[in-house]
């Protein structure tokens, strides 16, 4: 068996056919539209396992970006892991992935993210479970009230296509704003204005975009089925669901995505909601996230804390190291024992997930040793606690 990458034409007989198998309906397998899709694939790297001429496993990494904590750097997106029906179990994705990881760690990138066919395979290589966005479904007649109401701004609406660039601008604020936060390359998400497919509304105020959805209608008295409800401020979100509300007697539902932080029980007075976060293998997976570097911490926003971890059973963060957040900004130095850098510190040993889950906000520290991320005592928690608020990532890309 050995590994190697492959593009262009070469996708549509090695890595696609598995891929195609392994999450799409089978047999069949339209090439036509694999080769259509060949210039949004132009820059992934996508590597295989093979054995005489025969592909027996692939995967692909995405070259994102991502914002930890309000810093924005270069993120592996891992898609596309599928394996031969007769080939599965045998260590070959394994191989492939941790070749992945290398390459995109050296390429340069600080994080990597991926939608798991299950967790706990991916867990095993440091990554950590983030929340699902919501899927929230309403009536848009419940909305009516919120047309009374006058709000500063205006919507502007068309095909998606149209208003491609002012979405696309959107997005790269958001991703500049909010912890989580991941977007795809120009050469893929460019996809939305090529594939002509959606409608897409944005809420503008004195010329700054703050708010957009795209989304497309089902069929007459059916249903609005948007994607992620974008906004930045209530006028943002209050101008998109006017918009909404202006559908009451086109369709019986709206259905959009929202991150696990927002509440639209909220969004108005007697409203019939259903608020959503499936979770379930294969097919509804929570995404997942991990760091690739340890200089993916470096600078970030922290809280007054210090603490000496020792990171341990991981190929990319290892070794002991002090975390200080004293000065407001994390700052990372060596770790040794009996030196008067760390006399006195407390001390936690953490797997890669546990750290990753600290450094995305998702768990506490005292959570940890229960997931089997580490070993934390109740003084190391507190500082790790100060050094790592709780947050809530978004990470809105889905591949």
């Amino acid at each position: 068996m050995k590994i190697r990458q492959v593009t262009g034409d070469e996708r549509l007989t090695t890595s696609m056919p598995l891929a195609q198998y392994a999450f799409q309906s089978s047999p069949g397998g339209d090439e036509q539209a694999w080769r259509r899709s060949l210039p949004y694939r132009i820059e992934d790297r996508t590597l295989i396992a093979e054995e005489a001429g025969r592909t027996l496993a692939s995967v692909t990494a995405i070259p994102m970006r991502q914002n930890l904590r309000g810093s924005v750097a270069p993120m592996a997106g891992v898609a596309s892991v599928a394996t031969d029906p007769l080939a599965r179990r045998k260590g070959h994705v394994r191989a492939l992935l941790t070749q992945l990881l290398d390459e995109m760690r050296d390429a340069g990138c600080r994080t990597s993210a991926l939608w798991p066919f299950r967790a706990s395979f991916y867990e095993q290589f440091g990554y950590v479970l983030l929340p699902k966005a919501r899927t929230v479904v309403l009536d848009p007649a419940d909305l009516g009230p919120l047309l009374r109401a006058e709000l500063p701004g205006e919507l502007s609406w068309g095909p998606a296509a149209a208003g491609y660039d002012r979405y696309a601008a959107f997005t790269e604020r958001l991703l500049a704003e909010r912890h989580g936060f991941a977007l795809f390359p120009d050469y893929k998400a460019v996809r939305l204005r090529e594939a002509g497919e959606q409608w897409l509304v944005t809420a503008e105020i004195d010329g700054t975009t703050v708010g957009a959805l795209t989304y497309r209608i089902d069929d007459h008295g059916g249903t609005l089925i948007g994607e992620d409800l974008l906004f930045t401020g209530v006028y943002g979100r209050a101008l998109l669901l006017q918009f909404l509300a202006r559908h009451t007697d086109q369709v019986r539902r709206a259905s959009v995505q929202v991150p696990a932080d927002e509440t639209p029980e909220l969004w108005a007075t007697d409203l019939t909601v259903r608020i959503e976060a499936k979770v379930d293998r294969p097919t509804d997976a929570a995404p997942m996230a991990r760091l690739l570097s340890l200089d993916a911490l470096d600078g970030l926003p922290a809280g007054a804390g210090r603490v000496r971890v020792e990171v341990t059973g991981d190929r990319y963060l290892t070794g002991t190291h002090v975390l200080d957040g004293t000065t407001g900004r994390l700052e990372l130095a060596p770790g040794n024992a009996g030196t008067a850098a760390t006399a006195g510190l407390p001390t936690a040993t953490l797997t890669a997930a546990g750290l990753s889950a600290l450094a995305y906000g998702v768990l506490d520290p005292q959570e940890l040793p229960i997931r089997g991320y580490g070993v934390v005592s109740p003084e190391a928690a507190q500082q790790l606690r100060l050094i790592f608020p709780r947050a809530m990532p978004y990470l809105y890309a889905e591949f």
